[in-house]
């Protein structure tokens, strides 16, 4: 299990840019300043506002995750196949081995849940958006222009004063010297300590309901996996008729048929995660709307975005399952 724990590290650290631009894209209002449009030109942005740590935010736990997530989905899978097969079947079944399937997700992402949650936060926290009915978080050119003349008669009233007396939060503002992701988070209430796991962990268990706060959206996250799974199954078994037919399965084409089964079923269960995301940040400082529950949440995402809001993030999405998939058949 640990070389494949290292290696399954190594492809979402790889992929880690598309996974947090991803998250950004699913929890943007429509209507905010400064979205994140288009996958390279957001990277870009990402870079030039964060440098190198903005494409790795929320992965070290991210990476943290797989072991025991891979653990549990492994036991709990043996565990249910052991239950199934006690009657004397050497072998599952279609729907039995669907339910496993189905179950060990389940077991898997309920038990290593928090460790998600807490991902997404770190992500979200420091990017230059404003969550829903949040105020932007950058200051406006006549806020800077404002504090500009504020440090300027600062220093003239008193040609004595000395750098120190001038407000910090001013001269930040006058001359630009503080990073934009630390004023995202700073707006949104967030301090650097926060922007840990621990201190992100704790935040949210502080503020938000003790552990309850850590499986914000569980139950929409869990709704999902069964989905998922079926979907998943049911596009292969089709696939593996028409790509590989007898005498022609090769390996490319097996992998063709599991590349397309994966995006077939991740695009018609999407939703699920979009819904997954917002969930998880309806907590956060900075934003004005929460969610009453999974079904309010869909029932305002239609009503102010459409279907299309449903399926924000999408296409980062599906590139980063490409290359994790190309990655693990590299191995």
């Amino acid at each position: 299990m640990t070389p494949g724990g290292c290696a399954g590290a190594a492809s979402r650290t790889v992929v880690s840019p598309l996974e947090r631009l991803k998250i950004i894209q699913q929890v943007q209002p429509r209507t905010s300043e400064g979205q994140y449009k288009g996958v390279w030109r957001s990277l870009a942005r990402m870079w030039r506002e964060e440098g190198f740590k903005g494409f790795m935010r929320g992965n070290g736990i991210n990476c943290l995750r797989i072991v025991p997530y891979s653990a549990v989905q492994f036991t709990t899978y043996e565990q249910l196949k052991k239950f199934f097969t006690r009657h004397g079947s050497k072998e599952l079944d279609t729907p039995k081995r669907l339910a496993s399937g189905a179950l060990a997700g389940i077991t898997s992402v309920c038990a290593t849940y928090p460790l998600d949650l807490v991902r997404s936060r770190l992500s979200i926290a420091t990017a230059s958006i404003a969550l829903a009915g949040a105020p932007p978080s950058v200051p406006s050119s006549s806020t800077t222009s404002s504090a500009s003349g504020h440090a300027a008669n600062l220093l003239n009233s008193s040609p004595q004063a000395s750098a120190s007396s001038i407000p910090k939060r001013v001269t930040a503002a006058a001359f630009h010297t503080t990073s934009p992701s630390l004023e995202a988070a700073a707006a949104s209430g967030y301090s650097k300590a926060d922007l840990t796991i621990m201190g992100m962990t704790l935040k949210i268990m502080r503020e938000e309901g003790g552990i309850r706060g850590l499986y914000r959206g569980l139950i929409t996250t869990s709704a999902g996996v069964a989905p998922y799974v079926g979907i998943n199954f049911a596009a292969y078994e089709f696939l593996r008729g028409v790509i590989t037919p007898p005498g022609k399965s090769s390996v490319w084409r097996k992998l063709s048929c599991g590349a397309l089964a994966g995006t077939i079923s991740q695009t018609l269960t999407y939703p699920f995660d979009v819904l997954r995301r917002k969930m998880q940040v309806t907590g956060m400082k900075g934003g004005s709307i929460k969610y009453d529950g999974a079904l309010h949440a869909l029932k305002s995402i239609i009503k102010t975005e459409g279907v299309a809001g449903l399926y924000r993030g999408l296409w980062p999405n599906l590139r980063k399952s490409y290359q994790t998939r190309t990655l693990q058949t590299s191995r």
